[in-house]
């Protein structure tokens, strides 16, 4: 029975400044990657059936309902829509969505990243 917590392998490489909106739940495959400042919504899943699962850039906003499947790369700077299904890898400094996600747009992604960790 789904419990609504967060599913987040020790395994998981994690970055500084990981935020997870309204705490989860996400679920997380333990070869995933986290770069630094990741925002994850609720009902996040980033997994794979066959291996490897994503790795994720720096300062990415990633919206509720959201699942990247497989071994994909998603840049830096990089926002995702609410509800995507992300199977293939999204370029540094752009905005996706749908299902399949497509890049929509280069304007100002990542902008919902609020509160940076910034090494000093």
């Amino acid at each position: 029975m789904f419990r609504g917590e967060n599913r987040i392998p020790k395994s998981v490489k994690i970055g500084y400044g990981l935020y997870i909106g309204h705490g989860g739940p996400v679920i997380i495959n333990p070869t995933a990657v986290i770069g630094n400042n990741v925002n994850l919504s609720q009902f996040t899943t980033i997994g794979s059936n066959e291996g490897k699962a994503a790795i994720i850039g720096d300062n990415v906003y990633i919206g509720p309902n959201v699942c990247l499947v497989e071994n994909i790369t998603i840049g830096n700077n990089v926002t995702i829509g609410a509800g995507s299904v992300v199977t293939k890898s999204i370029p540094d400094n752009a905005t996706a969505v749908g299902n399949y996600a497509k890049v929509i747009n280069y304007d100002n992604p990542g902008k919902y990243i609020g509160n940076r960790w910034q090494d000093i």
